[in-house]
């Protein structure tokens, strides 16, 4: 059994997700820099089966595009070129970094670890991915 893969598109940074084998919860994974994310998918591919991909797009209140949907789309693009056997499904993100940063704040205690950004794009990723996973359950 293979495990969806849910990620949190940044131009700078990539937060990563995964399930469990039995794809009942998302756990973060890992957050990696957008230019080391190719290999490091190569590599993981070849250590685990992906099921799926589920990245975060995302949108203004009103559902219209922001500055970053074109990279996310672009980036789904790569994706479908580079592992084109491997199902792509998108999540509204519009909240997802907000209660990522919710989460952290309540559960993390130490000030500068509340402000580290690659922990919220990892958190991010986990809440996109276990919106898809409420969604197709």
């Amino acid at each position: 059994m293979g495990r969806i893969i849910g990620i949190d598109f940044g131009l700078k940074r990539i937060g990563i997700a995964v399930t469990d084998p039995l794809k009942m919860f998302a756990q973060p994974l890992t957050t990696i820099y957008a230019t080391d994310f190719p290999d490091w998918l190569k590599i993981y591919s070849v250590q685990e089966q992906i099921d799926e991909f589920v990245v975060g797009m995302p949108s203004k209140l009103s559902g219209e595009d922001t500055d970053a949907t074109q990279p996310v789309r672009d980036f789904i693009d790569w994706l479908k070129m580079n592992y084109p056997n491997i199902p792509i499904a998108t999540i509204d993100e519009r909240y997802s970094s907000h209660e990522a940063q919710m989460f952290i704040n309540k559960s993390v205690v130490k000030k500068d670890q509340r402000k580290d950004k690659k922990l919220v794009d990892t958190i991010s990723a986990a809440l996109i991915l276990q919106t898809h996973l409420q969604r197709i359950s």
